[in-house]
């Protein structure tokens, strides 16, 4: 009895259908993990580099020195991209001759919103891809157990006598996707929520630095000391 009803027998034993059931769900699973791992990684990184900028740009340095070293290093993301696409609408205000200050300011934010939302689209990715796989798994690996209760009582209605051989694989094969559903759908949901909150972080973090970035170039247009 054990071997008959081991996993692996049960899986190979199982018909199209609830195999097919299972092929997705195992699919979804390990896409599922490839995302959470580069998810994470991303976030991480974000955070790191968000915090090395931030500390360089209240270093007291000259905005114009470090609007090059962002320029001429590696392509800029996050709290950088920003900087960059506000600073360089500054620059470009100022070379065209702009006076109304109120007007290089609504062309900085105008800019610096669009990086900024840029930016927090590259964050988002994967995560919808999550979202499906945890609210859908669960009805999936639901359609196997269905489909596998059916068999049981079909096979139940075809023989005489009932007995728990004849029920128990199809009552197995059933539960076996549940099984699976909850185990694609779980992990799914819990890191969307962690990434979900992970993400918002960072947006909320970009606009602060947007503001302020937006406030440093106000007092300096108002001054002329930029």
């Amino acid at each position: 009895m054990n071997a008959n009803l081991s996993l692996t027998h049960l899986i190979l034993q199982a018909s199209a259908l609830a195999q097919i059931v299972l092929f997705l769900l195992v699919v979804a699973s390990v896409v599922s993990w490839a995302v959470i791992f580069g998810k994470r990684a991303l976030l991480s990184r974000t955070f790191k580099e968000a915090a090395q900028f931030e500390e360089r740009f209240w270093s007291g340095g000259n905005l114009a020195d470090l609007y090059e070293n962002v320029r001429r290093g590696e392509k800029a993301t996050g709290v950088a991209a920003i900087f960059l696409a506000g600073y360089e609408e500054f620059v470009r205000q100022q070379t065209h001759g702009k006076a109304d200050p109120d007007d290089v300011l609504a062309a900085v934010q105008r800019q610096m919103r669009v990086s900024q939302t840029r930016e927090t689209e590259r964050l988002e990715g994967g995560l919808a891809f999550l979202a499906t796989v945890g609210s859908t798994s669960p009805y999936v690996g639901l359609f196997g157990t269905v489909w596998g209760i059916m068999s049981a009582f079909i096979s139940i209605g075809n023989v005489k006598q009932a007995a728990l051989a004849t029920v128990a694989p199809g009552i197995a094969e059933a539960l076996i996707a549940t099984a699976m559903g909850l185990v694609a759908a779980i992990p799914a949901v819990i890191a969307y929520n962690f990434f979900t909150r992970g993400v918002d972080q960072l947006d909320s973090r970009f606009q602060v630095f947007s503001d302020e970035l937006t406030g440093i170039i106000e007092r300096g247009l108002r001054s002329g000391k930029v």
